[in-house]
């Protein structure tokens, strides 16, 4: 039983962490909504709602409307006013969203009141029409609609409200799906009664203030009330019903004829934005002062809300963008009368959830199977197919498809998944290491060392190049290349005695030491000293190197080099004289040098000459003949090259030596260098 839980672990873990994916999109608490949102946005900020022409006007109390009226609220004779200048161009109809809860101040029977005048000044003030009492003449005469609102706190309004709509249901009780609220605020009674709707302007509550969804049915005080924007297209289309169709989980349509909306159970729907038109708001005061082209308010919906800063009705949308709260119940209007409302469909929310738990299996079971790159495209593929799939739906259905969660899930499901092969890739790579550890020579341990140590070689073959051939698996031989500056190159040609892990080692410590040196850009002969008596420090009892150091300026042509008990230095110039210079001090790594001057420099300009080093594999190795190349040799198959650079040669040589004979006689290790060719160390720099 254990072995079968060890050798599954993976996937009983994956299957913990996909039950507690899915039990957290059924709890859906605000994270994982925020989370929905995103897509939900994205859609409409990709594609927001087209749209040149408005079916809405806005009369906006503006800051210009403030400066022009004073402070708000205003009198209701200024409202008196704008409605009846609007009603002489016959809108659709009108709607407040602005409550009306007090008495206007500023009547001549609240200013009786509030100053107890004499009954000698209050002649003429009695003989004037309250301002409240001419608002609520405009309302009767108009197709006007006002505001109420769902509170969870009681209200100083005690009349008892009643909506103006009367809702036909169909296959249920539509109270026990909408949103409701215990109390509710509006305006005055008597402005209540004159109106010809009471339209709600109760907004969900948001995590995080975007107005995305709106109920178009809400229960206040146990009544049922339609929103702003649906109660106003009641009274434009002159209905007074509106249809509620049921089903078995909630509510299914809603009908105001001739317009049918498709909501979610509760009586959502989703309103699909368009980006603002100034187009579609005029100022209060350019309305009360009758500035304004009559047609613009002809056969349109009138909503009369604050744009204004200090009036603290603005709002955010999923376009990223502040609005009035107004032009909230305006998009709301518009996606009722063209049907561009989005829906959130429930059955869309199961289709999610088990498409992402598909995707999800089958990207967890790949990472595990497929190598890193093919799974990796399948992940990406599972993205890309899960937006296009979104965006699809939403372009042809108006229906909304979260595609954030799903890309959350499968990401970490995949992240998951990749660690779990991380994990038992390692864990094969560490026991097949060990094994390998175990099996491999002596010789085979070595040449992976000393193979670790050659450097790149292409990168400067341009004017260096260098090769190395070995004999066995392991070879005694060793070069390397390295770059101190632009113009500054330091190299090394080097022959350790010995043979095995213990040669290795000990060409691992000298490598090290000569590129910790070169790094530091120590002159040659610190370096050939530090190399030197780091050797001699670590004990390889009865191993030295037998080398060539060099430091060359590509610039100046000038070269320092050291001959440390190798073989002799080749030189030659263009007219193929050759010339050898011959060691003058003895390897490294035998004695301990006290000084500096124990090193024995040289220097050469090779501007016009082709610098050359190998090992006594070189001289000493066979040719088809059966005899050995010898210094002769070298310089006979240089002689034959046509093109000389510093590949050519050691290419060629190694080509005469490793023949195809069984065996090399020893290893064969050759490095030229010539810079006559400045083109081409320019595309080397």
């Amino acid at each position: 039983m254990r072995s079968i839980l060890l050798k599954y672990n993976n996937y009983l873990i994956f299957f913990v962490l996909l039950i507690f994916l899915i039990a957290l999109k059924i709890v859906n608490p605000s994270f994982i909504k925020s989370i929905s949102y995103l897509s939900f946005d994205l859609y409409q900020k990709v594609f927001p709602l087209e749209k040149r022409e408005t079916d809405v006007i806005i009369i906006d109390i503006d800051e210009k409307s403030l400066g022009k009226f004073g402070q708000f609220p205003w009198s209701r004779s200024v409202f008196a006013k704008i409605i009846e200048n609007v009603n002489t161009t016959n809108p659709k109809a009108i709607g407040f969203d602005v409550f009306f809860s007090e008495k206007d101040k500023q009547s001549p029977e609240e200013i009786i009141k509030a100053y107890n005048l004499i009954p000698t000044d209050i002649s003429d003030l009695q003989n004037i029409k309250g301002h409240d009492e001419i608002f609520r003449e405009q309302l009767e005469k108009s197709k006007s609609v006002i505001a109420v609102l769902g509170s969870s706190v009681p209200s100083h309004s005690t009349h008892d409200r009643s909506p103006k709509a009367r809702f036909l249901s169909k296959g249920g009780d539509p109270k026990n799906f909408t949103y409701a609220y215990p109390y509710s605020i509006g305006s005055l009674e008597k402005l209540e009664k004159s109106a010809k709707g009471l339209g709600s302007i109760s907004f969900l509550d948001q995590t995080d203030g975007i107005i995305r969804s709106l109920p178009l049915v809400v229960r206040l005080q146990n009544k049922l009330y339609p929103t702003m924007g649906l109660e106003m297209v009641r009274i434009g289309s002159n209905q007074k019903n509106l249809y509620l169709e049921m089903n078995e989980i909630g509510i299914d349509r809603i009908s105001s004829r001739p317009y049918k909306i498709n909501s979610d159970p509760n009586g959502i729907i989703w309103i699909r934005y368009k980006n603002s038109l100034k187009s579609q708001y005029i100022s209060a005061s350019s309305v009360f002062d009758g500035k304004f082209d009559e047609a613009r308010f002809k056969d349109k919906y009138v909503l009369i809300g604050a744009s204004a800063q200090g009036l603290f009705d603005l709002v955010k949308n999923p376009l990223g963008v502040t609005i009035p709260g107004v032009e909230v119940h305006a998009n709301v209007i518009e996606n009722i009368l063209d049907q561009s409302y989005l829906i959130r469909n429930p059955n869309t929310y199961i289709f999610e959830l088990l498409f992402s738990i598909l995707v999800a299996f089958i990207t967890f079971f790949l990472s595990q199977k497929m190598k890193p790159k093919y799974s990796l495209s399948v992940f990406f593929g599972s993205i890309v197919t899960v937006v296009i799939i979104g965006f699809s739906v939403f372009l042809l259905r108006s229906e909304l498809v979260d595609i954030s969660y799903p890309i959350f899930m499968l990401t970490l499901t995949f992240l998951t998944g990749l660690y779990f092969r991380f994990i038992e890739e390692n864990k094969i790579a560490l026991s097949n290491l060990q094994k390998e550890a175990k099996l491999l020579k002596e010789r085979e341990l070595a040449a992976g060392v000393q193979k670790s140590l050659f450097p790149d070689i292409s990168k400067f073959e341009n004017f260096i190049y260098a090769k190395n051939v070995p004999a066995r698996d392991v070879s005694g031989d060793y070069f390397d290349v390295v770059r101190a500056t632009p113009e500054e190159y330091f190299f090394t040609l080097a022959d350790v005695s010995g043979k095995g892990v213990k040669a290795g080692m000990y060409m691992a410590k000298a490598s090290s030491i000569f590129r910790t040196l070169t790094n530091l850009k120590f002159p040659i002969e610190k370096v050939v000293f530090g190399v030197n008596n780091e050797l001699v420090e670590a004990k390889f009892k009865g191993m030295f190197v037998t080398a060539v150091f060099g430091k060359l300026n590509i610039k100046t042509g000038e070269l320092v080099f050291i001959n440390a008990g190798h073989e002799s230095i080749l030189t030659f110039d263009q007219n193929k004289n050759y010339e050898y210079i011959k060691s003058e001090m003895p390897p490294i790594g035998i004695v301990k040098y006290f000084t500096e001057s124990m090193i024995k420099s040289s220097s050469i300009n090779i501007k016009d000459k082709t610098f050359m080093v190998y090992t006594d594999g070189v001289t000493e190795g066979y040719l088809k003949d059966g005899k050995e190349l010898g210094a002769e040799g070298v310089q006979k198959i240089i002689d034959n090259i046509q093109e000389v650079t510093p590949k050519t040669i050691v290419e060629s040589i190694e080509k005469q030596l490793n023949w195809g004979a069984e065996k090399l006689r020893d290893d064969i290790t050759c490095m030229a260098i010539n810079i006559n060719n400045t083109e081409l160390i320019k595309k080397t720099k």
